[in-house]
This record gives structure tokens, sequence and C-alpha cells, in this order.
């Protein structure tokens, strides 16, 4: 393959890259700000989901100008075509990680029994991280064996992110039965951990699109 190819396919992964790298930021800053029991530290995340929207676009342009000029086959086809879906899962995953920061920071508050929702939501935390780090250093990755343990992985922190989601929902129930003029912050705030969980989701799909890159076989996504 023309080394004009592989440049333009290191310049693919080093974009996607820095979007994904800039949603695991925003994710270990709102994990901080739960770890230190200082929610303002929300505000801070930087996220904007229409910039990623404009680079994911940018990215998608040269992937397809890449498909028309090269003609690539094999691995090379499975790598472009699965780029040219990751923009998008990472364009949701930036989406899902903003709104929960915004949504959790307006209804979280200290009138919530804050130490069972926490009790659960910062594991949640931090099982979605390891699951978007582990995720993009996929992309870094050329050995097959590397990149299918790293795949494993990410299943079973995305795995833990729904058991982990399903144990808050029931807690946070139980807390609505006993306090219902706090209901709609409870709900609220089970809705925003309901965003967190979806990004591991989203991470677990370009895992998925990865492993296809490198073995092939049916695109299965969350």
């Amino acid at each position: 393959m023309l080394k004009t190819y592989e440049a333009k396919k290191q310049r693919i992964q080093e974009e996607i890259l820095n979007i994904g790298n800039g949603v695991v930021e925003a994710l270990e800053l709102s994990l901080k700000a739960l770890k230190d029991d200082d929610i303002s530290l929300l505000k801070e995340i930087d996220l904007s989901v229409k910039k990623i929207s404009a680079k994911s676009n940018e990215i998608d342009n040269l992937i397809v100008t890449t498909l028309a000029l090269y003609s690539p086959e094999a691995k090379d086809l499975r790598e472009l075509v699965s780029y040219l879906k990751i923009t998008n899962e990472l364009v949701r995953a930036g989406a899902n990680t903003k709104s929960y920061a915004k949504m959790f920071r307006k209804a979280f508050t200290e009138d919530l029994n804050t130490k069972t929702i926490l009790e659960y939501a910062i594991p949640l935390h931090k099982s979605t991280i390891l699951a978007l780090k582990t995720t993009m250093s996929m992309i870094e990755e050329h050995n097959p064996k590397h990149i299918e343990e790293k795949y494993q992985r990410v299943v079973v922190e995305e795995s833990k992110t729904d058991d982990l989601y399903a144990m808050i929902e029931k807690n946070i129930l139980k807390l609505i039965s006993k306090n219902l003029e706090l209901s709609k912050e409870y709900f609220d705030t089970l809705s925003a951990l309901r965003k967190l969980e979806k990004t591991a989701d989203r991470a677990a799909s370009i895992a998925n699109l990865l492993l296809f890159a490198e073995v092939g076989g049916d695109i299965e996504q969350s």
C-alpha cells in the first residue's frame, strides 16, 4: 500500500483518538467531582457536541476520500469502514457524557441520600472510563491477540455498568418510595446516570468495530 495511504490512515486514527480522549478526560473530571464531593466541578467540563460533530464530519470526509482514491481491500477496507461507523459512536458518547454532567449537576443535591447513590455511581463511573480508555487503546494496537484481549476487557466493564446501573435504579426507586417529595430529583439523577451507562455501551460498540477491523466476521453493535 502506498505511503500516502498509510499517512492518511494514521491521520484518521489520530483524529479519532483526539475525540475519544476528550470524552475520557470529561469522564475523569466528572468522576473527580463525585469522589471529592464537589459537584460544582461538573461545570468545568468543556465538551462541545457541536465541535465533536463537526470534527466527526471532517474525519468521515477524509475516510470517504481515502476510500475513493486508494480502493483498499481486505483488512484495510474493514478498517476504514469501521472508522466511518466509529465517528458516529463517538459523537453519541460525547453527547451522553455532556448530558450526564449537566443533568447530574442540576439534580444531585444534599437533600438526596447521596451516600446510597454514590455507592454504585462511583464504580459505574470507573467502569465506564475503563471501557472507553481500553477501547481507545485498541486503535493503536497491532497485535491481533492483544486486540481480542482488550475487546474482552471492554465487554466485561460494559457488563459491569449494566449491573451497577440496575443496582442504582433499584436503590433510587426505594428512596423515592420513602421520600416522594424528592421524586423528581431522584428520577433526574437516575436519568443522568443512565446517560453514563449508555456511554459504556458506545465504548463496547466501538470495541466491536475495532475487533471487526482486525479479524473480520460480523459487526454486532450495542
